[in-house]
């Protein structure tokens, strides 16, 4: 960190206010760099910015294939970037790229979730905003089915997808089959939603050798029971007729408009669903359907985080710096996009949650120490990457569940076989 300056320290509106520079953020919202785009779009978030600070101009670049796009940017090591949203690297990587924001101990008094993108007690970055994951569900369409308690268990959801079957048009459980990365969402629920665990994700999932085993005392939680609820939709006949032919864009506007009654992906989606047709009051968000010892859990992470280049200006680095508080303070960019504020002592929850009142949300613990790379080892070493965009692995869920070739079963033991070997091999 060439700034000299932290995080904490950064005085929105005092700090920095004779910079004069151009800085460029790299993002994967594609949509908000429209004119068109229904909510507000980054023209009018770097309006209000450029309020307070006139003469820091900020470019934005977005890339529909965000996720390797920046992967490469990252790797070429130059100054083509200021602020990027962090792709899918190692925390032990962190500091190669990116500037610490501050001692992680510090950041937690300013911000949430300081220690998912921090390594050796340096926070290298903020989340855009915080999210849980449920699943998004057309209200009407339950209302028709004669649905009138949400689902809190497999048992209960599979039952109402049922019913959605027999009374409705819509197609029950819409998987996304196409998009790799809407397959891989699933993995966002075996940890504190499945589990009510907050060290499952970081220390139990990389020292426990068969963590997909169904558990023989409560069968309906951990990751077994939430790979079982895909496996099942698909096997009872609950999903779409031909699975290899979903497309995203134009499931929005079937969930906003009634053809499509669930989807299991993050809150995030919830925004776009409504701003999809002319029925924005039917999108609801509930908690994903596994009660632990009576209670629901989901845990709350980041969406993205913002990232800052290590290899820019100091001026550049102190610049996005504050642009990067200015968004988290006072942008109102989490509310917005229907996310939970990231500021720390902001308790307020959008009105996307309103069916969470009873359940708990639940940060995921970090890895103990000496074991930070732990996950990430193991995880690559098995081939399964979990939350780290293996949709591979749940297409094959759908095809095996679809075509009977393998019973849940037979893939959770060949998982826990691969699994295994690797937590061994570490």
């Amino acid at each position: 960190n060439k700034t000299g300056i932290t995080y904490p320290e950064i005085k929105l509106g005092e700090t920095g206010k004779d910079i004069k520079t151009t800085i460029t953020f790299m993002n994967n919202r594609t949509d908000m760099n429209l004119d068109t785009y229904p909510g507000k779009n980054w023209k009018s978030y770097i309006e209000d910015f450029n309020k307070m600070y006139p003469n820091i101009t900020v470019k934005v670049q977005t890339d529909s294939n965000y996720a390797d796009s920046a992967l490469t940017r990252l790797q070429a090591n130059n100054d083509s970037w200021d602020i990027m949203m962090i792709p899918a690297v190692d925390k032990s990587e962190f500091s190669n790229y990116f500037v610490p924001y501050g001692e992680t101990s510090e950041m937690e008094k300013v911000i949430k979730l300081a220690d998912e993108k921090a390594y050796d007690g340096q926070t290298y970055g903020i989340a855009n905003n915080g999210v849980t994951a449920g699943i998004v569900y057309n209200k009407k369409v339950f209302e028709e089915a004669g649905i009138k308690e949400l689902p809190k268990t497999p048992e209960e959801f599979q039952a109402d997808l049922k019913l959605i079957k027999e009374k409705t048009k819509a197609v029950p459980l819409y998987t996304n089959f196409v998009e790799d990365w809407a397959m891989g969402a699933w993995d966002q629920y075996i940890a504190g939603n499945a589990t009510g665990d907050p060290k499952f994700m970081n220390q139990v999932l990389p020292t426990t050798k068969e963590p997909f085993k169904k558990d023989a005392s409560a069968p309906d939680t951990h990751p077994y029971a939430v790979y079982k609820t895909l496996y099942d939709a698909v096997a009872n006949g609950y999903t779409e007729e031909d699975y290899s032919t979903t497309d995203w864009e134009s499931s929005k506007g079937k969930m906003n408009n009634g053809e499509i009654a669930t989807m299991v992906l993050g809150a995030w989606a919830v925004p776009q669903m409504k701003q999809a047709g002319d029925h924005p009051d039917d999108i609801g968000y509930m908690p994903f359907p596994i009660t632990v010892d009576g209670k629901q859990y989901a845990t709350i992470a980041g969406d993205y985080s913002y990232g800052i280049n290590k290899n820019i200006s100091k001026e550049k680095q102190e610049a996005s710096m504050i642009f990067v508080k200015w968004m988290t303070e006072d942008s109102g960019f989490a509310k917005n996009e229907g996310g939970i504020p990231i500021k720390a002592d902001d308790e307020s929850m959008p009105e996307t949650y309103e069916t969470f009142s009873d359940v708990e949300l639940i940060t995921d613990a970090p890895a103990k120490e000496g074991q930070e790379d732990l996950l990430a080892n193991v995880n690559s070493d098995s081939e399964l990457g979990i939350n780290n965009g293996n949709g591979k692995k749940i297409q094959d869920i759908v095809v095996d569940a679809a075509n009977r070739t393998r019973t849940i079963d037979q893939i959770m033991d060949e998982w826990n076989q691969k699994w295994a070997k690797a937590v061994e091999d570490n």
